[in-house]
């Protein structure tokens, strides 16, 4: 196949099916970390809410800082695979056996159990790593195109969340069932083990079905320059790329966007449980309608990038979707129309989740698409392609801060007085209303706060363009001699 034909098989919908496969195994792990993670050591194996958070909150935040370094080593790795593929395959097994030992502890003593969440929390978010930020990085190099880049995060989104959904639908319908000893389908214990063995079957696959599909394509990727630097100079290099303006605004954005984030995750389980007094079965119809709204925001990112640009388009995603995604809650604490066991609730609770998730999740494809334009911004001033580095540098923070959530949020159940031995329905009222109060103002001031920092960010359509040309000018203009001297016939210089 020509170069051409091979550029154009790169953005095929083939190809970003593949490249947005790789995503599940991601989703698959960051749904579980966010959603049932903390609720089955705490409230199945009743290790304090606070001490399950701080462990989350060490393994992120371990695991954040391996981040820049797997992004630094994957865009300076020299192989006959190329600079990402072989950090990607090496990943499979280990994260997929991981994560089958997190679901299945031992029964140990609470400083014990402890100690082994850290240890398992931190071996899984390492190896995932070595998948993740390889994989995320090859956008820049599959194409430079500014809308192009949005519809190949879009599927990485799709099958990010569906991976995720999926599994916790399972969970929840399958695995997290009543039985004869425990007539509570979120404490049975057994139903944890089995959702960590069918997600560690599928995560493997995932990892190495998107790998492969992406294979041939690597003689046509970037190729590191032949260097020997130091530790001291890798250092210099990337705190010099990460410095870079745009990506500084994008980061401090997504930072504060993803504490959030990490909150409604963490706790949006609680209110479900505690606050509506949803059954079991009944949150897990709440998330099958997750698989209707990631698909409405996969088609609804791409064209609001063209229409509106991705960072006014982002803006108004979130501001509509987050005003719709709150006010269920703020009804249910007003008393104005819905409340807890009213008929038809959970149909309206869900046309609520869909229309806002949709909106909201179509805005994290934008924002997410906006790291892939700082890549050529960046080349023009260090000289560098950094695309690992970069979706490392965000990986980092997103990680460390939605750790911080996890573990805010149980700190927030900590102050708020919530039992660590709880069960739907039979919690003070009182105390499920001061949580639910304090949980929703914590998550819209920060909300906010990140909606006006990402307001900033000063790359657009337009501007990426012109850095594109630029560089195509200096590209041409370094390899001029050379062609002059072949169109001479002349030995080349």
């Amino acid at each position: 196949m020509s170069d051409a034909g091979v550029r154009r098989e790169m953005q095929s919908s083939r190809t970003k099916v593949f490249y947005g496969l790789g995503s599940t195994a991601f989703g698959i792990k960051d749904n579980g970390f966010q959603t049932i993670l903390l609720p089955f050591y705490n409230l199945v194996l009743h290790l304090p809410a606070e001490l399950v958070g701080r462990a989350i909150f060490i393994a992120f935040v371990f695991d954040a800082f391996m981040d820049p370094v797997v992004g630094q080593f994957s865009d300076n790795l020299r192989s006959r695979w190329g600079r990402r593929h072989p950090l990607m395959y090496a990943a499979a097994l280990p994260v997929a056996v991981s994560y089958l030992l997190l679901w299945n502890p031992p029964h140990w003593s609470q400083g014990a159990l402890f100690v082994y969440l850290i240890v398992v929390a931190i071996v899984v978010r390492t190896f995932i790593t070595f998948f993740e930020i390889p994989n995320s990085a090859l956008v820049a190099e599959l194409t430079p195109d500014y809308d192009q880049r949005t519809s190949f995060l879009s599927y990485r989104i799709l099958f990010a969340w569906y991976g995720g959904l999926g599994m916790l639908v399972l969970a929840l319908f399958v695995f997290l069932t009543p039985t004869r000893t425990q007539p509570y389908g979120q404490l049975n214990e057994a139903g944890y083990g089995h959702y960590g063995l069918a997600s560690a079957i599928f995560m493997f696959a995932a990892i190495l079905i998107s790998a492969t599909g992406t294979h041939r394509f690597i003689p046509w990727l970037r190729k590191p320059p032949a260097r020997m630097l130091s530790l001291w100079q890798y250092a210099r290099e990337m705190v010099a790329t990460l410095g870079n303006k745009a990506f500084l605004i994008l980061m401090v954005s997504i930072m504060v966007l993803n504490l959030a984030t990490g909150l409604v995750f963490a706790l949006n389980y609680y209110v479900s449980s505690f606050f509506w007094l949803l059954s079991t079965k009944e949150i897990g119809v709440m998330s099958l309608a997750g698989f209707v709204t990631v698909f409405l925001a996969f088609l609804l990112g791409p064209p609001v990038s063209r229409a509106f640009g991705k960072v006014t388009g982002t803006l108004l995603l979130f501001m509509v979707g987050f005003t719709i995604a709150i006010a269920p809650l703020v009804m249910g604490l007003l008393g104005f129309w819905l409340h807890p066991g009213m008929h038809n609730l959970v149909p309206i609770l869900l046309a609520f989740a869909v229309v806002s998730g949709a909106m909201t999740i179509g805005a994290s494809i934008l924002v997410t698409a906006m790291i892939a334009d700082v890549v050529e911004d960046s080349e023009l001033k260090t000289g560098r392609r950094s695309e690992g580095l970069f979706f490392a540098g965000n990986s980092f923070l997103a990680k460390a801060v939605t750790g911080l959530g996890v573990y805010g949020s149980g700190l927030l159940l900590h102050l708020t007085g919530f039992p660590t031995v709880a069960i739907p329905g039979k919690v003070d009222p009182a105390i499920v209303h001061h949580f639910s109060v304090t949980y929703l103002v914590t998550v819209v001031v920060l909300y906010l706060g990140g909606m006006a920092i990402l307001s900033q960010f000063p790359i657009t359509r337009e501007s990426h363009g012109e850095n594109l040309k630029r560089l195509a000018g200096e590209f041409a203009e370094a390899h001029e001699p050379v062609a002059l001297a072949v169109e001479r016939g002349e030995d080349r210089p």
